[in-house]
């Protein structure tokens, strides 16, 4: 089955790449239709080209010569190619292949023949059967986020109202994406109540990192600690599949609680957190327990980590599901 799936990836790259290629005819034929002075150029280009080969092979002990001569040549051509675009309102890049995924260009892999974060966040998705994260993150992300949801009247004991305090979790958020990609050491723990938006939020900084390319893991803590039940104990899944929970830039666990607690989850998820905090690797834990609840559950390892590493966003209000 991962072989067939593996085979699906590396189809589907090969699609891209076949479609880049029409698609970047397609605009060539538009140009040489608009201004067919550069056809004339790319033929000239081309001749320039082919001289150059003959001029080397024909010619090796003049090579430099040839070389220099023939440089400038294409210089000026590609000059005159530009002048005539700019001219005509058409951008420099427009005849340029487009890709998908400019990391690896459409085919899965980096220049040292490592897997692209692009193939393995496919990974990922087929393993933690996320096939249809894309249509969740078009509903949850930042653009569809709506403050107005939450209310502006004083909640409780609370210094500020759920509004206020939402205001303040959506910037940590943002900044939190804007920040990625420096070493800040940064984690962030939601808690609170359900139906208050950890998860909406979660989605947010899901959506924009992956857009940037990150490679991002979203599972619940029950489902990756089956998982890695599964692995431990029955040997019947993949060891690549765990591995990706230390490997992705971001890992999202949601619903920490509603796992069994055991000796072996808490091993496992404290071997989680510190590996990721040892390998400078972000963490994002969404969870309906208090800080004392998660005092009470965890061993004082993990509720180390939790309290000195992460920032604690605390959640409140009324349970915008019935509102």
């Amino acid at each position: 089955m991962k072989d067939k799936f593996m085979r699906d990836i590396l189809l589907e790259y090969e699609r891209k790449r076949d479609a880049n290629k029409k698609r970047r005819e397609d605009r060539i034929a538009d140009i040489y239709r608009r201004v067919p002075e550069i056809k004339l150029i790319d033929d000239e280009i081309k001749k320039v080209g082919l001289s150059l080969s003959r001029a080397l092979i024909n010619d090796p002990e003049n090579s430099h010569k040839h070389l220099e001569k023939l440089k400038n040549k294409l210089e000026q051509l590609s000059q005159d190619k530009a002048f005539l675009l700019t001219e005509n309102n058409i951008p420099l890049e427009y005849l340029d292949e487009e890709y998908h995924c400019n990391m690896c260009k459409d085919t899965g892999f980096i220049s040292n023949g490592e897997k692209c974060n692009c193939f393995k966040q496919q990974i990922i998705n087929h393993t933690y059967s996320m096939s249809n994260i894309k249509n969740i993150l078009e509903k949850e992300n930042f653009q569809t986020f709506d403050i107005n949801l939450f209310s502006n009247e004083a909640f409780e004991d609370q210094v500020n109202t759920p509004r206020e305090n939402m205001m303040y979790i959506l910037n940590v958020c943002e900044g939190f994406v804007f920040n990625f990609e420096h070493e800040n050491e940064e984690n962030l723990l939601f808690y609170g109540p359900t139906g208050l938006g950890k998860t909406f939020l979660a989605n947010c900084i899901a959506k924009s990192l992956l857009d940037k390319g990150k490679m991002v893991i979203y599972q619940t803590a029950f489902k990756i600690f089956e998982l890695l039940e599964e692995i431990r104990f029955h040997n019947t899944k993949d060891r690549e599949e765990s591995s990706l929970l230390f490997e992705a830039d971001l890992l999202i666990i949601d619903d920490l609680g509603t796992e069994l607690t055991n000796t072996f989850t808490n091993s496992e998820l404290f071997n989680i957190i510190n590996s990721r905090l040892l390998a400078n690797k972000k963490t994002i834990i969404s969870t309906n327990l208090t800080p004392k609840e998660i005092i009470d559950r965890y061993d004082d390892r993990i509720s180390s980590r939790l309290f000195s590493k992460f920032t604690m966003l605390k959640f409140y209000g009324k349970d915008l599901r019935w509102e």
